[in-house]
C-alpha cells in the first residue's frame, strides 16, 4: 500500500491501520469486482492512501468508485478523529430506478447498512445520493436514456475495543456499498438470471 506522506514517516497507529487496509485488499474480492491502489490526495491531510475499484457484468463495466483514507494526527474541523474516509461510488441503474423517489434514501441506507453490518466503527458521517438521466443526441444517439445513481460519503473512522483502527472493516463495508449500487447480490447470494 503506497501513503502519501508529506512527513518522512506515518505514525504508528496509521501504519497498523493500513496493514489492515492491505490485508482486506486481497480478501475483499469477488466475482466482477477488480479493485486496485490508486495515488492519495496529496494536499488533503498530511498522509493519504487510495482504492479504486469497478464492478463488471461480463466485460462491461456497470459501476465503479473509489475509497480515500485521510490521516491527519491533529485532526481537522469536523473529522471528530484524525482518520478520514471519503468514498465515491456511481453505478448504472435503470431509467424505472432513476424515477424512483425512495433512490436516494435507499442509497444512503446501503451505506449506513454497509458500515453497521460489517460493525466499522464510526463517526461523523455525512454525504449525497444523486441521481441522473441523460437522453443522447446526434452522433451520441442511443436508443435509451441512460441513468446513474452516485454515492458520496465521507465518514471517520474509529479505533475497535484493542485500540486500532481496522480500515480493512471500513473497505469491505465500501466493497458492500459499491456491490449493492451495482445490483450484485450480497456474497454467498446467487442471482436467478432470467
Amino acid at each position: 500500500m503506497t501513503v502519501q506522506l508529506e512527513p518522512a514517516t506515518a505514525p504508528e497507529g496509521f501504519t497498523l491501520a493500513l496493514a489492515s487496509l492491505t490485508a482486506a485488499l486481497g480478501a475483499a474480492a469477488r466475482p466482477g469486482l477488480h479493485l486496485h491502489e490508486v495515488p492519495g490526495p496529496r494536499k488533503l491531510a498530511p498522509y493519504s492512501t487510495a482504492v479504486a475499484a469497478e464492478v463488471l457484468r461480463g466485460d462491461d463495466e456497470v459501476a465503479s468508485g473509489r475509497f480515500v483514507v485521510l490521516h491527519d494526527p491533529a485532526g481537522q474541523d469536523g473529522w471528530r478523529g484524525d482518520t478520514r474516509i471519503v468514498a465515491f461510488v456511481s453505478a448504472e441503474i435503470e431509467p424505472e430506478m432513476a424515477a424512483d423517489p425512495s433512490l436516494g434514501a435507499a442509497g444512503w441506507s446501503w451505506l449506513t447498512d454497509a458500515l453497521a453490518g460489517r460493525g466499522a466503527p464510526h463517526t461523523a458521517v455525512g454525504g449525497t445520493v444523486t441521481r441522473t438521466s441523460s437522453t443522447r443526441f446526434g452522433s451520441l444517439a442511443a436508443p435509451e436514456e441512460a441513468c446513474e445513481v452516485e454515492v458520496r460519503a465521507s465518514w471517520t473512522a474509529l479505533p475497535g475495543t484493542d485500540g486500532t483502527i481496522d480500515l480493512g472493516e471500513h473497505l469491505r463495508s465500501w466493497c458492500d456499498l459499491l456491490c449493492a449500487t451495482a445490483g450484485l447480490p450480497p456474497p454467498g447470494v446467487s442471482a436467478i438470471r432470467h
